[in-house]
């Protein structure tokens, strides 16, 4: 291992370490901690709940961005002061441990600039993600079922918990949908960039002459919500209907009225649960799922309005945003990005975070291009 290779990954990682840091301000972040632990040992905080969890969480997520800059800033050190026992002692042995100490920083250090990116309204938040089928027939079910095993793998690569809420299986192979969730924190941050449509070319498993088949699957993320958002849904406003739930089950599954189906009347919103097995924890999943994309729907009206305050963004999500193509050759490339990698089986069982990552940086450029262009409108 050559002293060169190992001095480059780290100055890399204390370029990476800088502009963090700089992102971040730990003065700013200290002063915010005093004042929300003032907060917090505030007489009476818990006499208004709502407040209180707003409070500790903020403290809490605070403390934990500080803790991670002081741990990489002395992980830093100590790879540097290692790669200096290194050439002293001219040892290889320690020279290797210095790059791969400093690799792995920098690998960390490259996934905490990407939660720096992450300052939307709702991006700490769980998510909720739905799939649905569409143009392509059965093998547009198998591919939005692909797409649902690929996420999930994705979540148990992180450790993150999910929770599969509702899944509508298709007649020959696959799903029509299927509504899951993520608890994480940062989950939607991360998983809200995969939104849109994907699009699958392979020969079709499923065509007895082996024919080429393209077939499309919607991806929709949305932030599930807390208590603290307050989205009013007034009992006039729904339709509540029963039905047995289908698909693999037994008998306390598909024999009984659990499944719950909730139509929004004003938006005409539908938001369907059945993988419970009470009619009440359904209705409940089912309305938090309704609570939540009323939410996103609040914020896009918000987002339309600022928009044509600001003019129209050149770049645009699009209708078809990723193309996984098995034949006739193997290539996964997103469209917005220029992202792309011939590992097809790698990204279908779960290795996506080089494609979220790409997709946070673009939305981020997008964002500050839009901001510049607004600053300059102003400024004529």
């Amino acid at each position: 291992m050559a002293e060169f290779d190992v001095n480059q990954t780290i100055e890399q990682a204390r370029s990476t370490y800088e502009s963090i840091a700089k992102a971040v301000d730990p003065e700013i972040l200290n002063n915010k901690i005093h004042e929300l632990e003032q907060q917090a040992s505030a007489p009476g905080l818990w006499d208004d709940q709502d407040h209180a969890q707003q409070v500790t969480s903020a403290l809490s997520v605070a403390q934990t961005q500080l803790r991670h800059l002081q741990s990489a800033r002395q992980r830093l050190e100590d790879v540097e002061t290692l790669l200096e026992m290194a050439q002293e002692e001219e040892d290889k042995d320690t020279l290797d441990e210095a790059q791969r100490d400093a690799e792995q920083l920098l690998q960390d250090l490259s996934d905490m600039a990407i939660q720096t990116l992450l300052d939307g309204e709702y991006d700490a938040r769980a998510a909720v993600v739905t799939i649905r089928s569409g143009a392509g027939g059965v093998d547009a079910a198998d591919w939005a079922q692909m797409l649902m095993r690929m996420y999930l793998r994705w979540a148990e690569r992180h450790g993150f918990k999910t929770q599969i809420m509702d899944t509508s299986y298709a007649e020959e192979a696959g799903i029509k949908s299927a509504t899951f969730q993520v608890n994480a924190a940062y989950a939607y941050g991360r998983l809200s960039v995969e939104g849109g449509t994907h699009r699958l070319v392979r020969i079709s498993p499923f065509d007895n002459q082996g024919r080429r088949q393209t077939s499309f699957a919607a991806v929709e993320v949305i932030p599930l919500v807390e208590a603290t958002d307050h989205i009013d849904v007034p009992d006039s406003d729904i339709r509540v209907d029963t039905y047995c739930s289908s698909g693999p089950g037994g008998q306390g599954v598909n024999t009984t009225y659990s499944a719950v189906r909730i139509t929004h009347l004003p938006t005409n919103i539908v938001v369907t649960m059945q993988d419970e097995r009470s009619q009440i924890q359904n209705r409940a999943a089912a309305m938090a799922v309704l609570q939540s994309r009323l939410l996103v729907l609040r914020h896009e009206e918000e987002a339309k309005k600022k928009k044509e305050l600001a003019g129209d963004i050149k770049a645009s999500w699009g209708d078809q945003m990723r193309s996984y193509v098995l034949h006739p050759y193997q290539m996964v490339k997103d469209l917005r990005t220029g992202y792309e990698t011939s590992d097809t089986q790698g990204v279908f069982d779960g290795d996506i975070d080089a494609f979220i990552d790409a997709g946070i940086r673009w939305r981020h450029q997008q964002r500050r291009e839009a901001a510049e262009e607004k600053a300059e409108e102003n400024k004529e």
